[in-house]
């Protein structure tokens, strides 16, 4: 329902609210506006909204959809098990199953103050690296910490000792608007208790990372190449202040670095490998392209525990994951036509948020899979890294991003994230408890598009919340 307001506006509320000028035609929804994800769109905004399968999937293909979702879906176990094709938990892990993080497929959050593990947020770890860690930075982008590896994992089976627990804390500040209206952020602060192997390195750079939704990742893998790099400008040739730039991560499979695509840093570049590392990181399951358990050298109850087969995610149940993962559909907008959700879009490109958030791409005619090919797709990212400013930095690198930079988190589907994943945290860290204020965390190459959105006053900011509700 529209504010009384609207209906009594006698010129264009879309031009009232972002331009200021009425002797101009009101702006209308983009023919197929609404298809955020071409012919896979799905139509469905209900708390399942990002566990559909493509639109376009044959009745066939959504059989195997089904079975990857059932191993996306239920935990696995520890071995030995009569469970034998879900055996291998651990013997570390984060999580016993894909779902707990990527909560219905959708967003992670922050652990709550009186979680038993985080769940759904995990805690990359680095040191700096020195002048003997060439090969390590090619292919793993950092260097581990000694102890710990490159993530804590706060669970771990009977008979190993799980590395610790963690919690955030927050600090907060204060801001406001240009018309007097405050705004309040949370900044925060991570704790690491309970060690089980010992300190840490003294100089480890940590990082907070929330599970990200899963849904139009095929899409997104599907963008070619060329189609990502045209829109890099690493050196801000055009002036504009926007300086993004490609990731370029290694290719485990290929053994040579490529375009980075998936992860808060665009630290993976294709699902298969997002999908293997996730296996062995969160749930300690190997396969074959890591077969061995994330268990560093002093941990000897880890690396002596039984596994669940070599490799305990077989090719074939990683297939499946894979082809689950790459056509979970994205539900189309609503109210494209909406004249605040109009207005709100008009505000979005004024203020410069599609200089990172490209709304379209057109995926490659050789797709991974037909349904994924030729589509015009709307997903509001450019997957390059940018500088993000102080206020985001993790102070860790990840090959070619530095600490202040994270890739352009896609935009499509946010409008659903409460409906689907029962919260509205946003970011990397889920520091924003709603859009608004992951908006004025923004600063870096957003810093004047965060100026710009401070100025707005509350029937902007209202419309600028429609048009990305609707998303």
């Amino acid at each position: 329902m529209h504010h009384p307001l609207i209906a009594r506006l006698s010129c264009s509320l879309v031009l009232l609210l972002s331009l200021g000028a009425c002797d101009q035609p009101a702006p209308q929804a983009e023919p197929g506006e609404a298809l955020s994800a071409g012919s896979a769109t799905v139509q469905s905004s209900d708390r399942n909204a990002f566990s559909q399968p493509s639109a376009n999937l044959s009745a066939l293909r959504r059989l195997n959809f089904s079975v990857g979702n059932s191993f996306f879906r239920n935990p696995w176990v520890m071995a030995p098990s009569t469970t034998t094709a879900r055996d291998g938990l651990g013997p570390l892990f984060n999580t016993n199953g894909c779902q707990n993080c990527h909560i219905k497929d959708g967003r992670g959050h922050p652990p709550t103050p009186n979680a038993v593990s985080a769940a759904s947020m995990l805690v990359r770890l680095s040191i700096a690296a020195g002048p003997a860690d060439v090969g390590t930075l090619e292919r793993q982008g950092s260097v581990p910490e000694p102890v710990y590896g490159g993530q804590l994992q706060d669970m771990a089976i009977p008979g190993t000792a799980p590395e610790g627990k963690l919690r955030l804390d927050y600090d907060y500040q204060q801001l406001q608007f240009a018309d007097g209206t405050a705004i309040e952020l949370r900044q925060p602060r991570l704790q690491i208790s309970q060690l089980g192997y010992g300190p840490l390195h003294p100089a480890t750079q940590f990082s907070a990372r929330v599970a990200p939704p899963m849904i139009g990742l095929g899409l997104l893998e599907a963008i070619g190449e060329a189609s990502v790099l045209a829109n890099a400008d690493p050196e801000d040739n055009n002036g504009d202040g926007i300086s993004g730039r490609a990731n370029r991560v290694w290719d485990d499979q290929q053994a040579r670095t490529g375009l980075g695509r998936f992860g808060w840093k665009a630290g993976q570049p294709n699902l298969n490998q997002q999908n293997a590392h996730a296996f062995a990181g969160d749930m300690g399951l190997t396969t074959a392209l890591l077969p061995s358990d994330d268990c560093r050298p002093s941990q000897t109850d880890c690396r002596a525990a039984l596994n669940g087969g070599t490799p305990e995610v077989s090719e074939h149940i990683l297939a499946l994951v894979l082809f689950y993962s790459r056509n979970l559909g994205v539900p189309a907008r609503r109210q494209v036509a909406d004249p605040q959700v109009l207005a709100g879009k008009a505000l979005f490109q004024q203020a410069g948020c599609a200089s990172c958030h490209t709304p379209r791409f057109t995926t490659a005619a050789e797709a991974a899979e037909p349904e994924l090919a030729n589509q015009l797709i709307r997903p509001y990212s450019d997957l390059l890294l940018h500088d993000m400013g102080e206020g985001l930095t993790d102070n860790r690198p990840e090959f070619l991003a530095n600490g202040r930079e994270w890739r352009t988190p896609p935009l499509w589907g946010i409008g659903l994230t409460e409906t689907v994943s029962g919260h509205t945290q946003f970011l990397h860290d889920g520091r924003a408890r709603n859009l608004l204020e992951a908006i004025i965390w923004h600063s870096g190459e957003a810093e004047a598009t965060k100026q710009q959105v401070l100025q707005f006053d509350r029937q902007q900011r209202a419309a600028l919340l429609a048009f990305l509700q609707s998303l």
